[in-house]
């Protein structure tokens, strides 16, 4: 693989150039206020853009942010980022009210050498995400002309077929920033040659979600940990009874054919933190992962799993983790997922968080970032990585 990174444009030199800095600005937003509840996304785009800002560059950032669909909403406005992006960096950022139009194309005119703009969401254009590449395509043409030179940091989105991913770097000098270039590095050494014994702890709802990623990684892996709402589709093909857990009943048959070839890499719960109802202050207590009761359903793993799965995490050199082992967004139901993030943390390991709902819980549970070997921006973008699938976005960069 060859890209071209950062450095390489910056040798070039880009004081008094137009750079186009594809970012993945995607930032939880609260509901009533508005407010930014999370802004790692945003930090973790700032040393490409300190480091265009301070070589000289006039910067133009895109992003997308939620699911609008295709055409302007209030509500999934990259106003507020434009706000905390400029107290991050230090710098006032300028706000363009559109993405290609007469506001976008003043703005960018407007900057000064150092000086950043962030435009409106990308995804109030449906060219953005078109499926027809004539129109992703004109989309793609119109932003290319606001810059002259086109960086990629938004690794939690190359693995989406977008304008501002696949097509825009076609039509200008295309460089990897510094995060999806780390990104990719760590990534790759999963991929490679680990170092042994691997550890992969998987979490999140659908086992449908994570099955190719299950596939990839099974011959790979020594131990493939398993929670969260997916394991219940596990415990039921062995044949236990899940309550009313989460269950994908069409997925049991597949779970039973992983299990049989998984040669005992595979561990389950042996216990759960069963509750009455799907609420915070749902009646709960633990029970053993083969003994949960008709009418109450799994919300976390218990302490004996956490225990267990802790003792194989602290044998690893090499861990990656990809979502949480409950419902960590109640307190109630945090436990399992803090202790095993906390193992990993004690683990003498490289360890990867894998993006997404894992990366918020570290976040959401005050858990110390610098812990962990390498948390990444991108829950889909890394698991689809890991799967050895082509990535849109990356594949767009390479020489």
């Amino acid at each position: 693989m060859s890209i071209r990174t950062l450095d390489d444009l910056l040798a070039e030199g880009v004081s008094g150039r137009r750079v186009l800095v594809r970012a993945d600005l995607n930032v939880p937003l609260d509901k009533q206020t508005g407010a930014i509840t999370d802004d790692g996304r945003i930090r973790a785009v700032l040393p490409t853009l300190s480091a265009l800002t301070e070589a000289g560059a006039k910067v133009v950032v895109f992003s997308h942010l939620g699911r609008p669909k295709g055409a302007p909403d209030p509500q999934y406005s990259l106003r507020p980022v434009a706000g905390r992006l400029g107290e991050l960096l230090g710098v006032p950022v300028s706000f363009a009210e559109d993405t290609v139009g007469e506001s976008a194309r003043s703005t960018v005119d407007a900057l000064a050498d150092g000086q950043v703009a962030l435009l409106e969401n990308l995804r109030f254009n449906k060219g953005e995400t078109s499926k027809d590449d004539a129109e992703r395509g004109a989309f793609a043409d119109q932003l290319a002309a606001l810059g002259e030179a086109y960086v990629d940091d938004a690794f939690g989105a190359v693995h989406r077929k977008h304008a501002s991913v696949h097509d825009v770097p076609a039509r200008l000098p295309h460089v990897a920033g510094r995060l999806v270039l780390r990104e990719v590095e760590v990534l790759s050494r999963l991929t490679g040659e680990p170092e042994r014994p691997y550890v992969v702890v998987l979490g999140g709802s659908k086992v449908s979600d994570k099955l190719a990623v299950i596939e990839a990684l099974l011959p790979k892996v020594d131990k493939l940990l398993i929670g969260g709402g997916m394991c219940f589709t596990f415990l039921k093909a062995q044949g236990h009874e899940v309550g009313t857990s989460l269950l994908e009943e069409e997925m049991v048959g597949t779970c039973r054919d992983l299990l049989a070839r998984a040669d005992g890499k595979i561990l389950l719960p042996v216990d759960v933190v069963a509750a009455d109802a799907f609420a915070p202050d749902a009646a709960h207590d633990t029970v053993r992962a083969d003994a949960i009761p008709s009418k109450r359903l799994g919300l976390d793993v218990g302490p004996a799993t956490v225990a267990a799965f802790a003792e194989v995490i602290g044998t690893a050199r090499t861990v990656f983790w990809n979502g949480p082992m409950g419902v960590f967004e109640m307190p109630a139901f945090a436990a399992g997922t803090r202790g095993v993030a906390e193992a990993i943390t004690k683990a003498d390991a490289f360890t990867v968080v894998g993006g997404g709902d894992s990366a918020a819980a570290v976040r959401a549970l005050g858990l110390d970032e610098s812990s962990f070997g390498h948390i990444s921006t991108g829950g889909g973008a890394s698991l689809e990585y890991l799967e050895g699938k082509t990535l849109p976005g990356i594949a767009a960069l390479e020489d």
